[in-house]
């Protein structure tokens, strides 16, 4: 018995990443973390390094890791990075937000930091697109006044 089979199959458009709503992003600024959230706002992208012996801390912390030495210089980054890990997220955070998916959270590896990585959402790429390795460029997400938080698109 053959029967010809009706192929109904359509094709979908895989959706560009989006981002997490707003009101979900809230910042708790401490005397550490200050000055990077100070100058996100300005679209600086600053990481902290030791001034005694050298080595990049991030995320900011009270003493350096390598030397237990409390100065830090804030020094202004690009924003050029390697994409290092990805995850794409299919499910909203909420149920009220089901429009904001799928997103990208994204660990963004900083060239001549000792191997600094931040994290960011990616944007303006579908989630097929993505591979790690990829490079990838600061974008910056105003929230509200005064308040700034990095993201990163390919490129």
């Amino acid at each position: 018995m053959s029967e010809a089979m009706s192929d109904d199959t359509t094709t979908v458009e895989e959706p560009t990443a989006k981002l997490p709503p707003e009101e979900l992003i809230y910042l708790t600024p401490d005397v550490w973390t200050t000055p990077f959230w100070e100058a996100a706002a300005e679209h600086r992208l600053v990481v902290p390094r030791c001034t005694n012996c050298g080595t990049y801390r991030f995320p900011p912390s009270a003493f350096c890791y390598v030397c237990r030495t409390q100065e830090v210089e804030w020094m202004e980054q690009s924003g050029a990075g390697t994409l290092y890990s990805f995850t794409v997220a299919w499910h909203p955070l909420m149920p009220d937000v089901s429009d904001s998916v799928p997103y990208i959270p994204a660990v963004v590896e900083l060239p001549g930091t000792g191997g600094v990585r931040i994290i960011g959402d990616l944007v303006d790429v579908r989630p097929s697109e993505v591979q790690i390795g990829m490079k990838v460029h600061l974008r910056w997400r105003d929230i509200r006044d005064g308040v700034s938080v990095p993201l990163f698109a390919p490129g």
